[in-house]
């Protein structure tokens, strides 16, 4: 199942999204089914009990308040395949160009499932890359009658390769992962222009204030 995103982008829908080369031009899969995704979200955190269990966890708001989180949110959450011998690598990039805070304050949760080596694409970052701002935005388009929903604002950066070695799963072995992110929402703007909004009847849900 694939389910695009529409005009509104609720999160109280769990969407399904096939992996880069999983399917041919007729919407066929060419690849196993066990390797055709790439990831589930992004409301897991509120619509699956086990998922919520772990993203409210004592040990998470603890972090949170370590992190010195007043009234930390939770926006979305991901379950990432990282399938084996399919898909292209997830490109250098910020968690704050997706869900963009004023100020700045995304933070992203990750935790590995299954063993994460070089080989079958484990995460990399660069250190101290979140001091720098933002370096690009992805955003609803402004323009209406595009048919592009989302545009980023700016080229992408480039960033040393010697900093850091981004791959995709080149091995004969998954990485299975769960992520979610967390942002503040004491005395912080999260911005109009980011693809994904609270419901109107509601907000993104609240680890403790």
């Amino acid at each position: 199942l694939l389910i695009c995103p529409d005009r509104h982008f609720p999160i109280d829908k769990v969407r399904y999204f096939f992996e880069e080369g999983a399917l041919n031009e007729q919407g066929e899969l060419i690849v196993k089914p066990e390797n055709a995704l790439n990831k589930v979200g992004h409301s897991l955190h509120t619509d699956h009990d086990i998922f919520k269990k772990y993203t409210f966890s004592h040990r998470v708001r603890e972090v949170c308040w370590q992190l010195g989180f007043k009234r930390p949110a939770i926006p979305q959450s991901m379950y990432i395949y990282k399938n084996p011998g399919v898909g292209g690598e997830v490109i250098a990039h910020q968690d704050g160009t997706f869900l963009c805070t004023e100020p700045v304050s995304t933070v992203g949760f990750w935790i590995a499932l299954d063993d994460a080596t070089a080989q079958n694409g484990c995460l990399q970052f660069i250190k101290g890359s979140h001091k720098s701002g933002v370096h690009r935005r992805y955003i609803r388009n402004p323009d209406k009658s595009s048919n592009e929903l989302l545009i980023y604002d700016r080229p992408a950066p480039i960033y040393p390769a010697s900093n850091f070695t981004s791959v995709p799963n080149k091995s004969n072995k998954e990485r299975h992962a769960y992520t979610f992110h967390v942002i503040e929402t004491d005395n912080v703007k999260y911005s109009e222009e980011n693809w994904l909004q609270p419901n109107p009847d509601s907000s993104f849900p609240i680890l403790y204030e």
